[in-house]
C-alpha cells in the first residue's frame, strides 16, 4: 500500500485572469485556447510534425517527442491551461530544453524532452519549438495520483499492411476516436507494437501519428517486428528507464531500435520488452530471452514492492490463437518466459502480433494452473504464480489473422494441442475470437482486482480496410454493435494464506482552492454609454469563481482581487474607475460576500485598483463548495480617448 499525505500550512495562491475595457468597446476576461499556431519568423522557418505525448517514469512526468525540419535549439513549453490568457502562455511557463539528432530514415531531425513535476488533477497545455516559432498547443490532464484508474490497450495498427495507407489510417483514427470518447477518463494508451507495415516509411508513420489523441493522452509504445530494421520507431517514441544495450534488441547498431523499459503508474509496475530479440548473440554472450528475463527480474526485485500490480507488455504473443501461434520463436518464448514470470509474481501480460483476440487461462510455469477453470469464465482466481496472457486484435482493420485449429496429435507441452474443455480452442486459451472487426482492450485497475474487456470499435462496415478489400466478416451490427463486449473478465489476485487489509488515507488536512467556473471566456462589458456628456458607464459580471474547502481544520479563508489599469496601446484608463458588488451565486463552505466597492469616479477613491474582498469564511465554517460572483460597474470621465481597452484582474486566495 502506498499512502500520501501533506500538511497544509498558510499559503497564498495567486492566479491571473485577463480583464478589459474600452471607451467604445469594453471587455473583461480570458479566452483559453487548446491549439494556437504562431507563424515562423523569416529567420526561423523550422516546422514541427509527429508530436507525441509519451508516458514518463511515473505519474508526474510526460515525455514529448517530435520531428522538426531544422536543426535548431528547441524546447517544450508547458503551463496549466487555466493560466493561458487569450491563447498566450504566461511569462512563468516552464520550458524544457530538447535533445535529439538527425533522422536516419528521412530528412529532418528528431527531438524529445521530459516534462516533470506535474501536479495531480490539473489540466496542462504544451507546445514545442522556440520563441517566436511554436507549434500548435495541445492539452492533457493529470488525475489523482492514487487509486483506481483505467487504461486502453491496442493491437497492431500496422498502417500500410492492407496496401492502402489512407484506409488503414482511417480505421486506426476511428478506433482511437471511439475508444476515448467512450472512455474519456482513461489515463494511458498502451500499444502492442507494429505501428506501421514498413519501419522507415514515414508516410505510414504520418498516418499512425495523425490522431490528436496521441497528443492528449500519454502513450506507452511497444516495438513490433514491423517496427524494427530502422530507427524511426525510436525517433518517434522516446521511452523512460530504457536499456538500449545490444542484448535487448537485434540488428545492426545503425538500424536497431527500441530496448526494454519500465515505468510505474499509480500502483502498477509496467515492464515493456523488445521481443524482437529472443536468441543469444553470435558471440556467445547472453542476450535475447535470457537478457529479457534478467531485466524483468532486476526491475521487479528493485521496484516491485512499490506497486500493487505487475503488468508486462511485449509484441510477440506466446499464447495466441492464429497464424503466429505455432511459430518456432513463440514456442521458444513459452519455454523461456513463463516459469520466470510465474515466479516473479507477474499478474497480466499484454501482447500483439497475431491480429486476433485471446485471453488465456491462468498459466503457471507454462501450464494451465487449474484444470477445472472453465472456458470464458467471467471471474478468475489465479493462485500463486498464475498469470493471465491477453492478445489484442487489430485496432485499425488493416490485417486480421484467422484462428487456427488445434492439433490433437501434438504432444509438445508447449505445442498446439486442443483444450479438453473446448476442443476447438488451444489448451491455453479461455477465450478466442476473430470476427474481422476492429477491437481494443480496456483494463480497469482497481485496488482488489483487474477487469479486462475486449470491446468492438467497428463493425463490418468501413473503415475496415481488410474487409473493404474482400475479406469476409461475421459481425452483425445489430447484434454486435460498436461498443459491445467480445470478452469481459475480472481477475482476482491471490493474497496468500492470510487476509489482505487495505485502507485509503485521504489528505490529512483536506484542501482549499479556487477555479474559474467552466470556460474562462472574455467578460465583455459592451459599449460604454455616455451620460449627459459628463461620464461613460459600462456594466457586466465576472466569470464566477468556485471555492472548494475540504480541510478538517475549518480554518478561515478569503478571496480578493485587484485590477490593473486598462490599456489600449499607449492610451490608459485608471483601474480605480472599476467597482463591483460581490454576491454568493451558490452557497457553501461558509462563504459570505464581500462589501460593495463603488467606482472611483463616484467617491474619488481607488475602486478595485487596490485589493478588495470578493468573499470569505470565518473560522469553524462548514466544509464544502461555494460559487462567488460579482456585478461590475465601470464609470469614467468622458474625456477618455476612444479605443478598446483591456486590463488584468488578479485573484488572490488566502487561507491559514
Amino acid at each position: 500500500m502506498r499512502m500520501s499525505t501533506s500538511a497544509q500550512a498558510a499559503r497564498l495562491v495567486r492566479r491571473r485572469v485577463a480583464t478589459g475595457a474600452a471607451a467604445a468597446i469594453f471587455g473583461l476576461g480570458v479566452a483559453l485556447s487548446g491549439g494556437l499556431t504562431t507563424a515562423a519568423s523569416a529567420a526561423d522557418a523550422t516546422s514541427y510534425s509527429g508530436i507525441v505525448l509519451g508516458v514518463g517514469a511515473n505519474e508526474t512526468q510526460r515525455i514529448v517527442t517530435w520531428y522538426s525540419s531544422g536543426d535548431t535549439a528547441q524546447k517544450v513549453q508547458v503551463a496549466p491551461t487555466a493560466s493561458i490568457v487569450n491563447g498566450e502562455f504566461p511569462a512563468d511557463a516552464v520550458t524544457v530544453d530538447a535533445t535529439g539528432a538527425a533522422n536516419t530514415s528521412t530528412t529532418g531531425y528528431n527531438r524529445h524532452a521530459t516534462i516533470t513535476n506535474l501536479k495531480e488533477n490539473t489540466g496542462y497545455s504544451y507546445r514545442v519549438g522556440s520563441e517566436g516559432n511554436w507549434s500548435p498547443a495541445y492539452a492533457f490532464k493529470t488525475h489523482d495520483f492514487e487509486g483506481d484508474y483505467d487504461f486502453l490497450f491496442f493491437g497492431d495498427p500496422q498502417i500500410g499492411s492492407s496496401g492502402d495507407v489512407a484506409k488503414d489510417g482511417a480505421g486506426w483514427a476511428e478506433t482511437l476516436r471511439y475508444a476515448t470518447a467512450a472512455n474519456p477518463d482513461i489515463e494511458l494508451l498502451v500499444s502492442g507494437g507494429d505501428h506501421v507495415e514498413s519501419a522507415n516509411n514515414e508516410a505510414q508513420w504520418d498516418a499512425f501519428l495523425a490522431p490528436d489523441q496521441l497528443r492528449q493522452y500519454p502513450v506507452a509504445a511497444t516495438i513490433g517486428n514491423h517496427d524494427v530494421g530502422g530507427k524511426s520507431w525510436e525517433q518517434h517514441h522516446f521511452t523512460p528507464n530504457t536499456d538500449r544495450s545490444s542484448q535487448y534488441y537485434n540488428g545492426d547498431s545503425a538500424t536497431r531500435s527500441g530496448g526494454d523499459y519500465w515505468y510505474i503508474y499509480k500502483d502498477t509496475l509496467f515492464i515493456d520488452l523488445n521481443s524482437n530479440s529472443y536468441v543469444n548473440p553470435a558471440d556467445g554472450s547472453l542476450g535475447g530471452d535470457t537478457a529479457h528475463v534478467a531485466y524483468v527480474t532486476d526491475v521487479i526485485n528493485k521496484h516491485g514492492a512499490e506497486a500493487k500490480w505487475t503488468v508486462l507488455n511485449y509484441h510477440h504473443a506466446i499464447y495466441s490463437p492464429a497464424s503466429h501461434s505455432g511459430d518456432g520463436d513463440n514456442k521458444q518464448r513459452r519455454k523461456d518466459f513463463t516459469t520466470a514470470f510465474s515466479e516473479l509474481g507477474v499478474d497480466l501480460v499484454l501482447q500483439g502480433h497475431d491480429h486476433s483476440y485471446s485471453r488465456s487461462y491462468s498459466i503457471k510455469n507454462g501450464q494451465k494452473e487449474n484444470a477445472a477453470e472453465q472456458p470464458g469464465a467471467a471471474d478468475v482466481y489465479p493462485g500463486p504464480g498464475g498469470v493471465i496472457y491477453v492478445t489484442a486484435n487489430s485496432a485499425s482493420g488493416s490485417k486480421y489473422y484467422d484462428i487456427k485449429k488445434p492439433n490433437a496429435a501434438d504432444t509438445d507441452p508447449n505445442g498446439q494441442r486442443p483444450d479438453p474443455l473446448n476442443p476447438d480452442s488451444f489448451w491455453y486459451n479461455s477465450v478466442q475470437n476473430q470476427e474481422h472487426v476492429r477491437t481494443y482492450v480496456k483494463v480497469q485497475v482497481k485496488s482488489d482486482k483487474l477487469v479486462v474487456e475486449n470491446i468492438r470499435s467497428g463493425t463490418c462496415a468501413a473503415p475496415n480496410a481488410a474487409v473493404e478489400k474482400g475479406l469476409s466478416c461475421t459481425n452483425t451490427a445489430d447484434g454486435q454493435p460498436v461498443g459491445s463486449l467480445v470478452d469481459n473478465v475480472t481477475i482476482h489476485p491471490y493474497n496468500g494464506d492470510g487476509q489482505a487489509i487495505q485502507v485509503n488515507v485521504p489528505n490529512a488536512t483536506g484542501e482549499f482552492g479556487w477555479t474559474i467556473d467552466g470556460y474562462n471566456g472574455l467578460v465583455n462589458l459592451g459599449t460604454a454609454q455616455e451620460h449627459d456628456g459628463w461620464y461613460f458607464e459600462a456594466n457586466g459580471k465576472i466569470n464566477p469563481i468556485v471555492v472548494s474547502d475540504s480541510r478538517f481544520s475549518l480554518a478561515p479563508w478569503s478571496i480578493s482581487a485587484n485590477v490593473s489599469d486598462f490599456k489600449d496601446g499607449d492610451k490608459t484608463l485608471a483601474g480605480s474607475y472599476l467597482g463591483w458588488s460581490p454576491k454568493i451565486v451558490e452557497s457553501g463552505a461558509g462563504a459570505q460576500a464581500g462589501a460593495p466597492v463603488v467606482s472611483g469616479y463616484d467617491d474619488q477613491g481607488q475602486g478595485l485598483a487596490v485589493s478588495r474582498g470578493l468573499g470569505a469564511a470565518d473560522q469553524g465554517h462548514a466544509r464544502g463548495t461555494a460559487k462567488l460572483g460579482a456585478d461590475l460597474d465601470l464609470k469614467f470621465p468622458n474625456e477618455v480617448a476612444k479605443g478598446s481597452y483591456r486590463a488584468t484582474l488578479t485573484i488572490t486566495a488566502l487561507s491559514s
